[in-house]
């Protein structure tokens, strides 16, 4: 026999074993973490949250009153402080949002029975009382430890009122405002670090070009100033989606004045003319919904390259202060209110997005989810004195391990999960080192049918200590309910073996899994 049919002859037998191999060994699914390595931080505040006033996120959410039964201090409900408190909220973005760009700040100061009454034109076309305001929200953000996230009106406020509020906030001398602020009952000014000078004004925010927006944005921010040793961070309105066009104008004409340039980007499987239910989905549901929040990840590479050639030391960040998957809302609330349930589906959608954000912390710099209560991807759910904690709240109480932490290179290889003519990889991770030498590492499976087996090779760090925590359920629509708040809920994770500086993990299907490894 001839070399050459000799070598065609082996091939074909190579061919043939590899059909008849389980898929398990025909796509061997290795991951390497490069443990000694590393040299950029997950800022926390990509694990940041936003609260509109929109539907029940701010009242009945936060909000019940001094008066309330519910259990309050000065009128925002403790329950919810604890629970935000627990995964360690780090920054919280208010009052919007669309309803940012209709809000007018003294409105919401001063006796809460003086403030006048204002209709939410953007969010169901309810009264808005303005009880919660400027003192209750940043009462609330001492109360959970974080730090505010103003968002100025650009869209239909003026300079002066921008400029008034930063001082009303933050100057401790003598002046109209900061004399204002003592008899509203404040003597003392609050600390604020971010400032978002307008929000989405290329729609709600004013329809505006990116060339008008970034002379506005030039404006407005010089206003926006330092009193009393205050330094605000400030943020400028940036794109959404493939709108590359408007980055490419931000940057180029106004980053010398920004500290952050914002981004929003929504997962929503069907479309925004047909979106799906947020509990009544089927598989091909779940692939889409997966595939579309995987394309965040080129968004975001696509963007920070336009950055890159305007700003190369990436001194400006990127903030993802819009993020999550939106459905349709629940039967039978107000279409306004945005309600929607959080299930397993969610759980995934939190893994994979805050993964690809810690692997692009270089330039991401924050992220907010929206929203926070009650409000399309929630962490909790409230009804009367009861919460419900979702799917979602439970990853990021499981990732907030990876909050200032060093980002780890990793290199990974795994089969792909394929439904009919599409396919995605199965696979998504990201890894870090604490202050105290432990490493994290945080694992999505998307196949809701098959298991997976990742062999896991850790350079650099000897692994004798591992313990993990997953968070699984039977259906791919499973949630949390006031009759059965424990439907998805974390459990202990020891499906791993170790040989040498080799972990070999076993995902469940349709999970999230996160193990921590020391010395």
């Amino acid at each position: 026999m001839s070399v050459r049919r000799l070598a065609i002859f082996l091939l074909g037998l190579c061919l043939l074993c590899v059909n008849f191999m389980p898929e398990e060994q025909q796509a061997m699914n290795s991951l390497v973490i490069e443990a000694d390595a590393g040299k950029h931080t997950i800022n926390k505040n990509i694990y940041g949250h936003f609260s509109e006033h929109l539907g029940r996120c701010i009242y009945e959410g936060y909000w019940v009153g001094e008066d309330s039964s519910i259990p309050n201090v000065r009128g925002i409900r403790q329950d919810v402080v604890e629970a935000l408190r627990k995964i360690e909220i780090p920054v919280l973005r208010w009052p919007g949002g669309c309803f940012a760009d209709d809000y007018h700040w003294m409105d919401g100061i001063g006796p809460r029975g003086d403030r006048p009454t204002l209709i939410n034109t953007h969010w169901g076309g309810v009264t808005e009382n303005n009880h919660f305001g400027t003192h209750e929200f940043l009462d609330l953000c001492e109360q959970l430890g974080c730090e505010p996230y103003v968002c100025g009106n650009v869209g239909s406020g003026s300079v002066k009122e921008m400029r008034d509020w930063v001082e009303y906030i933050t100057f401790d001398g003598t002046s109209p405002m900061a004399d204002l602020r003592r008899g509203n009952g404040r003597n003392e000014p609050w600390k604020l670090k971010y400032f978002g000078v307008g929000n989405e004004n290329w729609g709600c925010g004013g329809n505006m070009r990116p060339e008008f927006y970034a002379d506005v944005y030039r404006r407005f921010q010089t206003y926006v100033r330092n009193f009393s040793g205050n330094r605000i961070y400030k943020i400028a309105c940036g794109s959404y989606g493939e709108n590359y066009e408007w980055t490419e104008v931000l940057m180029r004409e106004a980053a010398s004045q920004m500290h952050g340039l914002s981004y929003h980007y929504y997962t929503v499987p069907g479309g925004w003319g047909n979106k799906n239910s947020a509990t009544e989905f089927d598989e091909s549901d779940w692939f889409e919904t997966m595939r579309l929040g995987l394309k965040i990840d080129d968004y975001i590479a696509e963007h920070s390259t336009i950055m890159d050639r305007y700003d190369p030391e990436k001194r400006v960040g990127m903030i993802v202060d819009e993020w999550g998957a939106w459905y349709l809302v629940e039967p039978e609330t107000n279409p306004g209110f945005l309600y929607q349930q959080s299930t397993l589906r969610d759980a995934l959608m939190a893994g994979l997005n805050l993964n690809i954000f810690n692997s692009h912390c270089e330039r991401v710099q924050m992220a907010n989810l929206a929203q926070t209560i009650n409000v399309l991807q929630s962490l909790i759910l409230t009804k009367d004195e009861n919460i419900v904690l979702t799917p979602t709240y439970h990853v990021f109480d499981m990732y907030k391990v990876h909050q200032d932490a060093i980002m780890l290179p990793v290199r990974i290889q795994c089969r792909d999960y394929v439904f009919e003519e599409e396919k995605i990889p199965c696979l998504n991770v990201s890894a870090s080192r604490d202050d105290e030498g432990k490493i994290h590492v945080s694992l999505c499976n998307f196949d809701p049918n098959k298991a997976v087996k990742v062999t896991c090779e850790l350079r650099g760090f000897p692994p004798p200590n591992l313990k993990g925590h997953v968070l699984t359920a039977d259906r791919i629509n499973s949630f949390n309910t006031f009759k059965n708040p424990n439907e998805v809920k974390p459990r202990k994770f020891d499906a791993f073996s170790l040989k040498g500086s080799t972990v070999t993990i076993n995902l469940p299907a349709k999970s999230v899994v996160v193990v921590e490894i020391s010395k």
